[in-house]
């Protein structure tokens, strides 16, 4: 059975697929220092035992499928901790490998599952090198050479990995997805593409949601669309959407909780607990999500309460 065949399976069951929460919420909670320009990523290097830790984590909760600590990964921001661009490669592609070795442990402890969980390349849009919160608003004020640039170097890398999926995430602008468009199609890997929006019918750049999932309704790669770290109150309608944009494809939506984040100190406000997940969980997928989960500030427990509601 190949990765691309296991996928689809998955996709063709009558039960919705359940991905993890933020890698870096759980990251926090056991006890891990964040708080930098490369953010999970920076663990690979210091403590990729507990991006082990982590993954584990969330596998133990339920998720079906979990993100890789490359969110904020790149050659540029490796080069900043005085590193080659091989030795920035080789850390990328370390994560898949501390993914899997979660996922073996995984599966050693659990032999009766009736599942193998599925590994997501996660790689994070030009804002999240710029660690300033533009995957949020997406006017980086960089042409599309400069973003076809950054993305193709990583894209080729993980395309060559043992990832399952290339979980393009976060994308916050019109001009970024025309360019993941053409990059994503001489990709070999499956792949799903997620917008950042700023309200149940933009996404950050004002661009409408319909818009930027059609571009991805005929192709040849990207198996699934939908929308990430954005208010969950703002998701039903906005599945609703993608649904109609992009009716070829299946819809995945992981949120944050909704809390408020802020990037002069790192922190988070509000809070929301994982019944409130769970109940989410189950409208995004009756207005037609098939891959669902959460982002920043959704942890284990969040994950569990879906996995717990959706079965």
């Amino acid at each position: 059975m190949t990765i691309r065949q296991t996928l689809l399976e998955a996709l063709d069951r009558d039960r919705p697929i359940l991905i993890d929460g933020g890698l870096a919420t759980q990251l926090e909670a056991q006890g891990c220092d964040i708080g930098n320009a490369l953010w999970s990523a920076s663990l690979l290097q210091s403590n990729p035992e507990a991006i082990v830790r982590a993954t584990r984590a969330y596998l133990d909760a339920g998720a079906e499928c979990v993100a890789t600590a490359t969110y904020q990964a790149s050659r540029e921001g490796f080069a900043t901790l005085g590193l080659s661009a091989d030795e920035a490669d080789d850390l990328m592609c370390l994560s898949v490998d501390l993914a899997a070795r979660a996922r073996n442990e995984f599966l050693a402890a659990n032999p009766d599952i009736d599942y193998v969980p599925l590994i997501a390349a996660s790689i994070g849009p030009y804002g999240a090198m710029l660690h300033d919160g533009s995957e949020y608003k997406g006017g980086y004020g960089v042409s599309a050479e400069t973003l076809r640039a950054f993305h193709d170097e990583r894209l080729r890398l993980l395309d060559a990995s043992e990832a399952d999926i290339l979980a393009v995430e976060t994308v916050p602008s019109r001009l970024e997805a025309e360019v993941l468009v053409d990059l994503l199609a001489d990709c070999d890997t499956p792949a799903w593409v997620s917008f950042s929006c700023c309200d149940d019918t933009h996404i950050s750049d004002g661009t409408p949601i319909a818009d930027v999932v059609a571009l991805f309704n005929d192709h040849p790669t990207v198996v699934a669309v939908g929308v990430n770290c954005t208010p969950p109150q703002f998701v039903p309608e906005l599945i609703r959407k993608i649904r109609a944009a992009a009716p070829a494809k299946s819809v995945i939506a992981y949120p944050n909780s909704g809390e408020v984040y802020s990037v002069e100190d790192n922190s988070w406000s509000g809070t929301v607990t994982p019944g409130d997940c769970a109940t989410a969980a189950l409208a995004w997928v009756e207005a037609g999500a098939t891959i669902v989960g959460g982002c920043c500030r959704m942890g284990p427990d969040h994950i569990r309460a879906m996995r717990d509601a959706l079965t």
